[in-house]
């Protein structure tokens, strides 16, 4: 059964990660909480693991709006990253080939391997 005391632990905790982006030394150090304390609330309290993992949701919200600003603002390293990223689909994917005796594999940031035979080899 929760505590007043935990209860108002856990509301601190929670508000420290929000304002942190998820830092959980922060946050337990806000909530005077040891580590093992926010593991232990986040097995066996649901309420408290789901907050914390909507904390983490809108967090990647805000990341990804950070990151769209930035390629409207024309930042070029954002935009390829985004492409990289989401545009998988349409071709943009990096690989890589190794090319050794008789094979040549080939390597895509997803991690599908393809070997074919050099010819000639």
């Amino acid at each position: 059964m929760a505590t007043k005391s935990n209860n108002i632990k856990k509301k601190a905790f929670l508000a420290k990660m929000e304002s942190t982006l998820g830092n959980i030394t922060a946050s337990c150090k806000a909530a005077n909480i040891a580590r093992s304390t926010y593991y232990e609330w986040m097995e066996k309290d649901p309420k408290f693991a789901k907050a914390v993992d909507d904390l983490a949701e809108s967090n990647i919200d805000f990341a990804e709006s950070c990151l769209k600003q930035q390629i409207k603002d024309g930042n070029t390293t954002a935009t390829i990253f985004y492409l990289k990223t989401k545009g998988k689909n349409r071709g943009y994917i990096e690989t890589n080939e190794l090319i050794g005796r008789g094979i040549n594999f080939v390597i895509d940031d997803g991690g599908k391997e393809a070997a074919e035979e050099l010819e000639g080899k």
